[in-house]
């Protein structure tokens, strides 16, 4: 049967095109462990002016050409551990009788700067009363706080308090993956607090999937996913997919509880926008360009008498635009029943949603969009928006 075309706002992030995979069942990689304590409240900080870089790919050749040869595996995994860390929350509840309960739940997340940004999922530290950081070598930080949170995707970024010498991951870029790509998995795997390391390849990208914590109750919708092979257990949410060059080019989210051999990753490139950002000034908001659109592929293609057979059609199917008012996408003249093709000369496709290929870039930036209108072809410049929950 042939599969409907579904819109998209790249504010929600909603799926663009329903595939089959959307029908299994997939799980988000935290684990869960039940304690009797009450934790602290969380509590946030201030900007460090002190921070440094993020470590992104350099110029250089793109590492997700290179294949991993006898013994490099062991050796990336064991420079790329130093940049993994084990992260512990405590949720305090409150039951029916006025008692408190304290949960604890297992993640992983990955070290983005010097001075103690981290990256990791939301599921993760969502509704904790208290988070806790464990480097690889054991070494424990309790003053820790959640900076931002990305409401468009399942990704959170964390600050370790008055630290200076972490090592940094180097992230690379998603948007030239491969399918076939070789790849490693790390994480705090089964929450025992000590970083493993499972290999495989790239077994496709773009998916979208419907995740739950198992509960049933948490459910949500990821697009855009990076597909793998290599294992990616409880306790794995947050940690770094890697390719054969040491770089990160996921961060690693979820697993079929139904297919063996399938687990699923956010694209790292999608990230980097609000991590400049908290570098910067240390506040961060998700870009956004605010409009519905219909992922294309070959099917949707033929159904709209469409002119290409990949990129994103700005339409919806009710009686409202799919240009939302006084956003981005408005200001910048974008019309119904326009195409888009390229965020900056890059393809969408493989390299990923309208959506996920502005989440490089901070509010304020002005991107260059290809657009088909009308037959034609046209560059429109956009300067992006914040968005706001």
């Amino acid at each position: 049967m042939e599969n409907k075309p579904s819109e998209n706002f790249d504010e929600k992030k909603d799926s663009a095109s329903q595939r089959s995979l959307n029908k299994t069942s997939i799980v988000i990689s935290s684990l869960a462990l039940i304690f009797g304590a009450s934790g602290a409240v969380l509590g946030w900080m201030g900007y460090d002016k002190s921070s440094t870089p993020i470590t992104f790919l350099g110029s250089g050749p793109d590492g997700n050409s290179a294949n991993f040869v006898e013994g490099s595996i062991a050796d990336i995994a064991d420079r790329v551990s130093k940049s993994v860390v084990s992260i512990v929350t405590s949720t305090t509840t409150r039951n029916f009788f006025g008692q408190d309960y304290s949960s604890s739940a297992a993640g992983t997340g990955i070290i983005a700067t010097a001075d103690g940004y981290i990256l990791t999922n939301k599921h993760v530290i969502n509704g904790a009363t208290k988070v806790t950081v464990i480097l690889d070598d054991g070494t424990t930080y309790e003053d820790v706080s959640v900076v931002a949170v990305d409401p468009l995707d399942d990704i959170a970024y964390l600050k370790i308090k008055d630290v200076s010498d972490l090592t940094p991951a180097t992230l690379g870029d998603s948007k030239t993956i491969k399918v076939g790509q070789q790849v490693i998995a790390i994480g705090n795997a089964l929450g025992e607090f000590q970083n493993t390391v499972t290999s495989g390849i790239i077994s496709g990208t773009g998916r979208s999937v419907t995740a739950s914590d198992g509960s049933g109750y948490n459910v949500e919708t990821l697009t855009d996913m990076i597909q793998t092979d290599a294992a990616i257990n409880s306790g794995n949410s947050g940690g770094p997919l890697v390719n054969a060059a040491g770089e990160v080019i996921g961060v690693n989210t979820a697993t079929s509880s139904a297919a063996e051999n399938m687990g699923f990753a956010i694209p790292i490139s999608s990230t980097k926008g609000m991590l400049t950002q908290l570098i910067d000034s240390g506040k961060a908001e998700r870009a956004y360009l605010g409009v519905y659109t219909v992922q294309i592929t070959p099917e949707v293609a033929k159904s709209y008498n469409l002119p290409v057979s990949s990129g994103e059609y700005l339409y919806s199917p009710s009686s409202y635009s799919a240009i939302m008012n006084d956003s981005p996408a408005a200001k910048a003249g974008l019309h119904d029943k326009d195409i888009i093709t390229a965020v900056n000369g890059v393809k969408i496709g493989t390299a990923g949603t309208v959506s996920d290929l502005i989440g490089e870039y901070k509010p304020g930036d002005t991107v260059q969009l290809t657009v088909i209108r009308e037959g034609g072809e046209i560059a429109v410049n956009v300067t992006l928006g914040g968005y706001k929950n």
